[in-house]
């Protein structure tokens, strides 16, 4: 599955939340770094990644 945010981190956090599990059971592969607007400002270009259950747990 794939989840968006303006950071990595914030994108993790809801990933974290829809699959209602804990981050060592996940895989999480970063498909696009945020971005900075101009001055600095965020959401230029929101984060993505892309996130898998491990095997075997």
């Amino acid at each position: 599955m794939e989840f968006e945010g303006r950071t990595v981190e914030e994108a993790i956090k809801k990933a974290l939340k829809e699959l209602k599990l804990p981050k060592e059971q996940l895989k999480i592969e970063v498909l696009v770094e945020e971005e900075k607007g101009l001055f600095g400002m965020p959401g230029a270009t929101p984060a993505k990644i892309k996130v898998s259950v491990k095997k075997g747990l």
